[in-house]
């Protein structure tokens, strides 16, 4: 375990740089960033689907689907970037990191009663790991940037901030769980070999392919404004 720990980690830090080296260059390098994962996510979506499906007329519909999603998750990455700047974009992503790192962590060390069936290595001590490391990770995060003013919109810590973190969480371990039964069911154990210790790129951003549009949705019915 604790070697799959340590490329999990090195995996992340030079995720986390490369996100933000690109995050916070320019705007090219930005939408280079989100084209380029999202293009792998649909190439590794696609291929989960062909070891699925067998009817060509489904499985078209549903790669549509998978498209039209992605491209909607790129216009809102650009959009939120352009309106409140990055540092938002950092909160969403910083969040859902700290949800894998909980879940992981938590999960592998305390075990326990399993969470579902969906995927027999998630646990309900993970998914509780997963909200606190959220909550911990995030706080901290927004908490540095409110003391350096670097936060356009409302974001001091209040009961809907912390609402909005558990269901950050909630939708993150949504997602991975929706990956996980795709890949149970095409009898795969990752949907791509590219990264060390996570397997494709959309083993490790699945939550966040989830998360960050229904996050977006959750802040704004939540905090006022």
């Amino acid at each position: 375990m604790l070697s799959n720990f340590i490329k999990r980690s090195i995996t992340s830090l030079i995720l986390i740089f490369i996100m933000s080296f690109s995050l916070f260059y320019n705007e090219i390098s930005w939408k280079l960033l989100v084209i380029i994962f999202s293009f792998i996510c649909f190439f590794e979506f696609y291929n989960l689907l062909n070891k699925i499906f067998i009817n060509k007329i489904l499985k078209l519909l549903i790669n549509l689907l998978i498209i039209f999603y992605l491209y909607f998750f790129y216009l809102l990455l650009i959009k939120i970037k352009n309106d409140y700047g990055e540092e938002i974009i950092l909160i969403l992503l910083i969040s859902c990191i700290f949800s894998d790192i909980g879940g992981y962590i938590v999960g592998k060390n305390i075990g326990g009663p399993k969470l579902t069936s969906i995927s027999p290595n998630k646990t309900i001590s993970g998914a509780l790991g997963s909200i606190i490391f959220t909550i911990i990770g995030t706080s901290i995060v927004i908490f540095f940037l409110i003391k350096i003013n670097k936060i356009s919109i409302s974001s001091k810590f209040s009961y809907e901030i912390f609402i909005w973190m558990i269901m950050m969480s909630i939708y993150c371990q949504i997602g991975d769980l929706l990956v996980s039964y795709l890949k149970r069911k095409a009898k795969v154990k990752d949907t791509g070999n590219i990264l060390p210790g996570h397997g494709g790129i959309l083993d490790r951003v699945d939550g966040i392919i989830f998360a960050v549009p229904f996050g977006i949705l959750t802040y704004f019915l939540l905090i006022p404004r």
